[in-house]
């Protein structure tokens, strides 16, 4: 390549890169007007509810909380795209996801930042590796679109809603004896984060890492890699310490943010990390039945698992009754009812 060439690359790459730079810039900017006009939007319902439902106080959240939920949840969805781990669609949708789980609680923005970056991280790890195990693995993918991104949060923002219209807007320690409805929707959120996280540790790190091929959790029987319902000792450790490291994200966001008055008299917030790998670990076995079951595995001629039977390729296990985006999604919605159940039951023997 001439020096000329080289000269005219270099060029407009900066302005490429100045571009995408003032475009930040501008779209950052665009979050202080929108989260004063939402404040303002508050405070006017907020007066309305008084005069007409007779509430004795006014519920406003804080210009500051707005200004959180409108910011962190752009940057968020920016750097995801030009990291390339979410597409346009995954963007806008993990915006609005963002936007409900920051406004309701901070403890719940730490929770989704940790699976969003280490969960972008483990799927793009040996990504080369991957393509020649599953057929729907293409390299220099791995972006997550909006239906991704909805069977994997929507519960958690359910939930987050929830909690936003039952609770308001605030951070408080996990106590079922004084404060139940905010402990049961909190553990709810973790529940939904760590079994995302851990079931996506234990199939995009275990499928690489491991050396041996993985069993069927239905019949403990050998099953090529890639296989829906195939579990391993290393994707099962993967597994627990990815919901480990949500819990983990939670209960250091419920210390350092929520009230201190509250905290004094709450029991000891550290079993929400032993719950969290007990979520990990739980949410990816329950995804391996369901894949095992509810999902069609087969041997394609290039030795490539497919999730479609036809004359050419070679049955393993299951029926063609769920994707993968219906297994995540049922999974994160039983975790995130069943986790909250167990924590009431275990919390007293901690």
């Amino acid at each position: 390549m001439s020096t000329n060439s080289q000269s005219d690359v270099s060029t407009s790459n900066s302005k490429i890169l100045k571009n995408d730079h003032i475009l930040t810039v501008l779209i950052c900017a665009l979050s202080i007007p929108l989260s004063m006009s939402m404040w303002i939007v508050n405070i006017i319902y907020s007066k309305f509810l008084m005069e007409h439902e007779g509430l004795d106080e006014p519920v406003v959240i804080s210009p500051a909380r707005w200004l959180a939920s409108c910011f962190i949840p752009i940057i968020m969805a920016i750097y995801g795209y030009k990291k390339k781990s979410v597409n346009v669609s995954g963007a806008l949708f993990g915006l609005g996801v963002a936007f409900v789980l920051t406004l309701s609680s901070f403890t719940f923005l730490a929770a989704l930042f940790t699976v969003f970056i280490t969960s972008s991280k483990a799927t793009k790890f040996r990504l080369h590796l991957k393509t020649k195990i599953e057929e729907d693995v293409k390299e220099g993918e791995g972006q997550r679109n909006w239906i991704q991104v909805l069977c994997n949060t929507g519960m958690a923002t359910q939930l987050g809603l929830l909690y936003l219209l039952d609770v308001g807007a605030s951070e408080r320690p996990i106590d079922f004896v004084k404060d139940y409805r905010a402990s049961w929707l909190s553990m709810g959120v973790l529940g939904v984060f760590a079994c995302c996280n851990g079931d996506t540790w234990a199939s995009e790190l275990g499928t690489v890492l491991s050396k041996s091929d993985p069993y069927l959790v239905t019949t403990f029987k050998r099953v090529p890699k890639g296989t829906n319902g195939g579990i391993t000792a290393v994707g099962t450790f993967f597994s627990t310490v990815g919901g480990f490291v949500i819990g983990l994200s939670q209960y250091l966001a419920v210390l350092y943010f929520a009230d201190r008055s509250l905290l004094m008299y709450a029991p000891p917030q550290w079993p929400m990390i032993v719950l969290g790998a007990v979520a990990g670990f739980l949410g990816s076995l329950i995804d391996s039945i369901l894949g095992a079951t509810l999902q069609y595995s087969g041997l394609n001629k290039d030795g490539k698992i497919v999730s479609y039977s036809s004359q050419t390729v070679k049955y393993i296990s299951g029926v063609n009754v769920l994707d993968n985006h219906s297994v995540n999604l049922i999974t994160t919605v039983i975790m995130g009812m069943l986790l909250p159940t167990i924590s009431k039951n275990l919390w007293p023997l901690f």
